[in-house]
């Protein structure tokens, strides 16, 4: 009997979906977006339902799927499969993902931190081969990282290692993230929160061509990072700001793990990158200007790209077989 993974990437703004087969070739996927307002029964339900649809799909049967990885962009206790919190879908909290999900499909499920997941990914198959230690770090809704060393993700000892984004840059100031603090990295330069500075400057009068980008006043919640990087490509005033709060604050960001890990190969995925050099670039600089020492610190761009998630969610059932 064939035999198959499923891997589950569940992201802010997005939630993807692919089979594997016994080559690790992945045969179907899908995807949906991520549904924020969801209590967490409800929206594990619907992922269930997704599941069993793909599986139906493929024409496989529950019995020949030998696990379900699961990537959360949250705190999670690895160990007991359970989510403490997740600041991008904040309603997402206090569950017991892992034994909810595996009891309602009857498959093994691994959960682990989406970062982590698609770090294994990068590590085995991406821009992280070569490299015994490696940082995976998305730049997307939210920011973090994910440490592979030997192989291995590195979790702590509650399971939620590598929540990076949520250190504190400026205690107590700024707008507050989903983590329930104000000034951590991620609140001053992931996509999803610079679009909240953004909302703010517009709310305080300031001009910027976004406004009549989305098709009015009424209409700037549909401001994201596509539109930032139209209006920063015209030059406009806003959009420049944003771009160089972004890079500023990723650029401090990735030296502090640099000193904290010393690890010298940082892996960037998530869509943020997809800004390429005038978005990386000066943040490669500002890296740069504050590391002072000689030794090579290398810079790569994700190779697993789109499937990412994906293929590291599925990595979490492969390394406990």
């Amino acid at each position: 009997m064939d035999r198959y993974i499923m891997g589950i990437d569940v992201g802010g703004t997005k939630t993807a979906y692919g089979v594997l087969d016994g080559t690790q070739t992945l045969i179907r996927s899908l995807s949906h977006p991520s549904n924020g307002e969801a209590e967490p029964a409800a929206f594990f339900d619907h992922i269930a339902a997704n599941v069993e649809e793909l599986a139906a799909a493929c024409g496989i049967k529950k019995n020949q799927i030998s696990g379900i990885g699961l990537g959360m962009p949250s705190f999670i206790l690895y160990e007991e499969g359970y989510i403490v919190k997740t600041s991008n879908l904040v309603r997402i909290k206090e569950f017991p993902a892992r034994d909810y999900l595996s009891q309602k499909l009857g498959i093994p499920v691994v959960l682990d931190n989406d970062g982590r997941a698609a770090g294994l990914a990068e590590y085995r198959y991406g821009a992280g081969r070569g490299f015994d230690k490696m940082l995976y770090c998305p730049v997307s809704t939210g920011i973090s990282s994910a440490l592979i060393t030997g192989g291995q993700p590195y979790r702590g000892t509650y399971g939620w290692a590598g929540e990076t984004g949520h250190m504190i840059a400026t205690p107590g100031e700024g707008i507050e993230c989903g983590c329930g603090n104000r000034g951590c990295y991620m609140s001053w330069c992931s996509g999803s929160m610079i679009v909240k500075h953004i909302l703010q400057w517009i709310a305080a009068g300031e001009k910027t061509m976004m406004i009549d980008m989305v098709g009015g006043i009424d209409k700037t919640a549909n401001i994201d990072s596509i539109i930032l990087e139209a209006a920063y490509d015209k030059g406009d005033a806003m959009a420049v700001k944003a771009l160089n709060q972004m890079i500023h604050w990723l650029g401090v960001w990735f030296y502090n793990l640099y000193v904290t890990y010393n690890v010298n190969c940082f892996v960037l995925g998530g869509g943020l990158v997809k800004m390429g050099e005038k978005l990386l670039g000066p943040v490669r600089r500002t890296f740069d200007g504050y590391n002072h020492d000689k030794r090579p610190v290398y810079f790569k761009t994700a190779e697993c790209t789109e499937h990412c998630g994906v293929l590291g969610a599925a990595e979490l059932v492969r390394s406990i077989l």
